[in-house]
């Protein structure tokens, strides 16, 4: 087979394992999980083939078009160049793991056949989007990942946490979309075409006349997509679904795709300085906004949440300083120790046997129960907090790099400005990110909170698939020197200045977390409630129950209760408030857009029922009353009709009379 042929069958597996799961899952249930893995299972396979065929050499484009669509063709076109190619490796790897996690997972959830089917479809969406080579094609495959992410996110449909979660992603991550829709008909209105090689063509000549509108308008959905300031507040909600879905959509493919969007069109950003500095200011606003919400968070889902956002706010930065190859290989990066860490928080969770015991505060005791999961997400916060020589290191120092050169006024795509706010960002995210990491190992692995019950171990595919995404997450980086050809030929290697810094402000943030989390557990086992934490079977002391009595009357049971030696706390003192909620911004859409809408949607009701249903029911009232009136004037009797006629006759008559009275005295 061709290379284009393999490529086409990346992206159809999936979807023929999709449609098979859904129509053999009530008949045949003993086909549900190898139509759920094995397709997408091939789809890796197949997408590491081409990748080794196409080589990071010159792009692949192959098209054809199956009807006339006007002035602007549509064409179902691939272009396989060096990103693409490893962008589908990254999908089919992370969308396998999540498929055999899922199979241990939720082995016992009756809506298993579904939930897998819709995997399969968002891994074939996301596979479409990669490898597409024209606009809309893209666009198919863009919306097709967002209703999947609806439904997976409100898999437990049952708990309104999960309703609501599934409902505002879905919302918010269209409100970035009609802008961007708009966005792309205008770019393919000035290029003449749909085929993104022919809209970078007319970006590179000129041929785009309105290069700052359109570029911002294709920036909010890119905000969206991949849940950058000021349309990110969905992804640390969307935490409601399952474990693996926040693994595979909100860590490494859904979220990423806003991200590989602006790398392939990056040309059409780079013609305005504007939206070159929009996104960089965005970036920046993104990083270090996530990282003192992150460090302020208690469910160890949202932590991660907000650390995907942190990491998405580095890619865009990258990008807004014209390094497409940097956001690319971040992107990878991330993608494999981001999953990691989800689907290791889903081992601390399926241990516990609740979905519900997610709070840092009342974990304890787990290192020795799951050691599995304990020491890969080690690993993964090691290359999150970008500690050499983890692979989290290299791709961030790649970000950093770029971004000290635009600085100096280096790079001919982006302005200086761009750069030098990217990296004061950058790196004091660098500092936020080995902050929250740390707090995170320590709460989680080394907290005192109440040991959860002991459920067993958790299935053998679970554990295994975590060591499988570690190898990436400790080996990536090092093969920088192999893939420069994938990655417009740059090495990627660390530059002195940056690597230096990434690294000391990283060691500085996790120090000073650590001393912070020893200085508040030394207070805190002082505290009447801090012996409690410590000793929960208690010594039945009346201060230990007039403690246990007062923080029950706050926080309703003692497991419920904050960690006294929370470092976070101690770290942001009063921001932490204000960090915990995400900076009210949730408020404050509420307060600007939800609240007037609603207030306008009962007035509408209010003049539709008293004003507009007036008119109606006085509308309908004439005409019942005038029916009433001659129904009651044909009632049979004839004396009546002819008394009727009799009067009638004598009216005409005087009125005939009057007339002609007045007609002769004139």
């Amino acid at each position: 087979m061709t290379t284009t042929t393999l490529a086409v069958l990346v992206p159809l597996l999936p979807f023929l394992g999709a449609a098979a799961g859904l129509l053999l899952g009530r008949r045949a249930p003993g086909f549900v999980r190898p139509l759920a893995v094995l397709p997408t299972f091939a789809a890796f396979v197949l997408a590491v083939v081409v990748a080794v065929d196409q080589g990071g050499g010159k792009a692949i484009d192959a098209a054809t078009r199956l009807t006339p669509t006007g002035s602007v063709p549509i064409e179902l076109a691939l272009h396989l160049d060096g990103f693409a190619v490893l962008v589908a490796v990254l999908v089919g790897l992370v969308a396998t793991c999540v498929q055999l996690y899922s199979t241990g997972y939720l082995r016992d959830d009756p809506r298993y056949t579904s939930y897998a089917a819709l995997v399969s479809l968002f891994t074939s969406a996301m596979l479409l989007v990669v490898y597409s080579g024209d606009l809309m094609v893209l666009l198919v495959g863009w919306e097709i990942m967002g209703i999947c992410s609806y439904f997976l996110v409100g898999h437990y449909w049952e708990t309104p946490e999960a309703r609501a979660a599934s409902l505002k992603a879905f919302l918010v991550t269209k409100l970035g979309d009609v802008p961007f829709l708009i966005g792309l008909f205008a770019l393919a209105t000035d290029a003449g075409t749909f085929r993104i090689t022919g809209v970078v063509q007319a970006a590179l000549t000129g041929g785009i006349d309105h290069p700052t509108l359109i570029a911002l308008l294709l920036l909010a959905g890119v905000a969206g997509k991949s849940a950058q300031f000021p349309l990110h507040t969905w992804l640390p909600d969307a935490m409601a679904g399952p474990t693996p879905v926040s693994a595979l959509i909100h860590a490494a493919t859904m979220v990423a795709a806003g991200i590989y969007f602006v790398a392939r069109l990056l040309p059409v950003f780079a013609a305005s300085a504007a939206a070159m500095t929009v996104l960089a200011v965005m970036a920046a606003i993104t990083m270090v906004g996530s990282g003192l919400a992150a460090l302020a968070q208690d469910d160890i889902k949202r932590v991660l949440a907000y650390s995907t956002i942190g990491q998405l706010g580095y890619l865009s930065g990258a990008l807004a300083v014209g390094d497409r190859g940097a956001a690319v290989f971040h992107l990878l990066s991330h993608g494999a120790f981001k999953a990691l860490l989800f689907l290791a928080a889903g081992v601390v969770i399926h241990a516990a046997g609740t979905n519900s015991l997610t709070a840092m505060s009342r974990m304890g005791g787990l290192a020795k129960r799951v050691p599995d999961a304990f020491w890969t997400m080690t690993v993964a916060l090691l290359a999150l907090a970008a500690i050499p020589p983890f692979a989290g290191f290299f791709s961030k120092e790649a970000v950093l790099s770029a971004a000290e050169h635009t600085a100096l006024g280096e790079s001919q795509v982006a302005p200086s400005g761009a750069g030098w706010v990217v990296l004061i960002a950058g790196l004091l995210a660098a500092l936020l990110t080995a902050a929250y990491a740390t707090r995170l190992w320590l709460l989680a692995f080394r907290g005192r909170g109440a040991e959860a019950p002991d459920h067993g171990r958790q299935p053998f595919v679970m554990n295994a698939v975590l060591w499988v995404l570690a190898i990436p997450s400790i080996g990536f980086g090092l093969t920088t020197g192999y893939l420069g050809d994938w990655f417009d030929g740059r090495a990627l290697t660390p530059a002195v200045t940056t690597a230096v810094l990434s690294t000391g402000v990283a060691l500085v943030g996790g120090l000073v977390t650590y001393a912070a989390w020893r200085h508040t557990s030394a207070l805190a086992a002082r505290t009447p409630m801090g012996a409690v934490a410590a000793h929960p079977e208690g010594d039945g002391s009346i201060v230990e129950e007039e403690a246990i009595a007062s923080h029950t009357a706050v926080y309703g049971d003692i497991a419920s209760a904050p960690d006294p030696a929370d470092p976070g706390r101690l770290l942001l003192g009063p921001l932490h408030r204000h960090a915990a909620t995400g900076f009210h911004l949730d408020a404050v859409y509420s307060a600007l857009f939800v609240r007037p809408v609603l207030a306008a949607a009962g007035l509408v009701r209010f003049l539709d029922r008293e004003v507009v249903e007036t008119y109606v029911r006085a509308a309908g009232a004439g005409p019942r009353w005038l029916g009433r009136a001659v129904r009651r004037a044909q009632n049979g009797n004839v004396q009546s009709y002819l008394s009727a006629l009799l009067a009638g006759s004598l009216v005409l008559a005087a009125a005939v009379v009057v007339l002609a009275n007045v007609t002769a005295g004139s």
